[in-house]
């Protein structure tokens, strides 16, 4: 069964709800970019994407051209990157609603 990197990154992506994540994901990054943003573990965001640049790129450890095992070094990695990133995610959400149901009052007087 030949596969390739990019079919099979199409496979993974589809499993445990990440498609329905990608918008999360997105506004995630946005926040990440701004001043008073969300702030996420280092290595929950830094790995999965050096994961998909691996997926992505030519080079490989272990070559696809090898039977199973030039598939399964592609599988193993996206199996390790994606409940990170996954759990990153909703980390965010949860992060994203304490924020908007907390009203961020510094100080308040009285008006009788």
């Amino acid at each position: 069964m030949k596969l390739s990197k990019i079919a099979l990154a199409k496979e993974a992506f589809k499993h445990r709800g990440f498609l329905k994540k990608i918008p999360v994901l997105i506004r995630m990054v946005k926040s990440i970019m701004s001043k008073d943003g969300y702030k996420p573990q280092f290595k929950n965001v830094i790995l999965p994407a050096l994961v998909l640049v691996y997926l992505v790129s030519p080079l490989d450890v272990i070559p696809d051209w090898i039977p199973v095992i030039g598939v399964l070094d592609d599988l193993a990695l996206l199996a390790f990157a994606m409940p990170m990133l996954i759990r990153e995610a909703e980390n965010f959400i949860a992060w994203e609603v304490s924020n908007k149901s907390g009203s961020r009052i510094a100080e308040a007087e009285i008006v009788r």
